[in-house]
């Protein structure tokens, strides 16, 4: 047949509907998947941020005990679960007493701040300032919240309910960690899986876009989400030893203020000026002291950490975080720090390419 010729009507008819019987029955099957797989997409999504993360700490760690991987694996595995099972057990109890407490003055129309204490009596007359508005935010949120105990009950649900998924998160976190030991074992296989699907969807472009992600991803979880853990430790261990009331869950709220690049000041000073209003000089003076040090360490630890490479800006981390632990919990407020910055750089670098001719 002649090139020119026109092909029948019928024909175009029937390649088309044989088109999209196949997209129909390949979405079909990648909609089935995804729904069968969708409890594990996250934890899965986390075990590979982890397994990339550590991927130089287990090169090194194996080269030191003579290129024995299953062993590395297993020591930075274990290593991790115990930096996140013991932090979290301790504060266990003090993060359910705390919800309990937040719990019963929202629902009871109890001010959730406490009155200050008798030992500010003694403070110079320059402290009154601070006393009268600390009064003033106890008694006013009391009469705030019968006011608005509707809204409000409503709004403390929905935190509470975050709040009660932590053991969920930290559960997945776990998960996510073992999986992502055994990941580290097979990191070489993995590393030639990668490549070759971002040269599928990326072309040539593709080995510099997985390139790109890999160091987004040790960037944000060292730099940002790492750097951010330590402080949060160093912020529970001082609100547990000076013996703060509600130590977990403002602890827990420090995590989130420290991860969104926020900062908990907000939470750390009126706890210092509390804690100068019921316990010693000492005690307090101490405690000051290292919440100060608490605040100032990520000057010091995240140039540390960060490596080289621009740093993800703070309104990437903050929406992703935030947008992260709205649709999945605990552990979307780390994976959705991290989705989002990969996705950001990813966006940037493909601007600066060269388009195809």
């Amino acid at each position: 047949m002649d090139e020119h010729t026109p092909v029948p009507e019928k024909d175009y008819l029937g390649k088309a509907v044989e088109i999209a019987i196949r997209i129909a029955l390949l979405a079909s099957i990648i909609g089935l998947c995804i729904s069968i797989l969708k409890p594990f997409i996250s934890i899965v999504v986390w075990a590979i941020i982890i397994a990339v993360a550590m991927h130089s700490v287990f090169e090194k760690l194996s080269r030191v005990l003579g290129d024995r991987e299953k062993l590395s694996s297993i020591l930075i595995t274990l290593v991790l679960l115990t930096i996140i099972i013991l932090p979290s057990v301790l504060l266990t109890e003090s993060l359910v007493h705390g919800v309990a407490q937040l719990k019963a003055g929202i629902e009871g129309g109890k001010s959730i701040i406490p009155p200050p204490g008798e030992r500010i009596k003694s403070w110079p007359a320059i402290a009154k300032p601070i006393i009268d508005v600390w009064k003033s935010a106890s008694e006013s949120l009391d009469s705030a919240i019968q006011q608005y105990s509707s809204q409000l009950k409503s709004a403390g649900s929905w935190l509470l309910a975050a709040l009660g998924g932590i053991g969920m998160g930290i559960i997945q976190l776990i998960a996510s960690t073992v999986i992502a030991g055994i990941l580290l074992v097979y990191a070489k296989e993995g590393n030639i899986a990668t490549n070759k699907i971002f040269v599928r969807l990326a072309g040539k472009s593709g080995e510099k876009f997985a390139s790109m992600s890999k160091v987004t991803i040790r960037q944000v979880v060292k730099g940002i989400l790492g750097v951010a853990i330590i402080q949060t430790l160093m912020a529970g261990l001082g609100f547990w030893i000076a013996g703060v009331p509600a130590a977990g869950l403002l602890t827990v709220i420090c995590l989130i203020l420290f991860i969104v690049q926020v900062g908990p000041a907000l939470v750390i000073i009126p706890a210092v000026i509390y804690m100068f209003s019921i316990a010693n000089m000492l005690t307090a003076s101490l405690f000051a002291v290292w919440m100060l040090v608490t605040l100032l360490s990520g000057n010091v630890l995240t140039p540390i950490m960060l490596g080289r490479g621009a740093p993800v800006p703070m309104l990437v981390i903050f929406l992703g975080s935030i947008g992260g632990f709205i649709s999945m919990g605990f552990i979307g407020l780390f994976l959705g720090a991290v989705v989002l910055s990969v996705a950001y750089n990813l966006y940037l670098f493909w601007l600066r390419e060269e388009p195809a001719s």
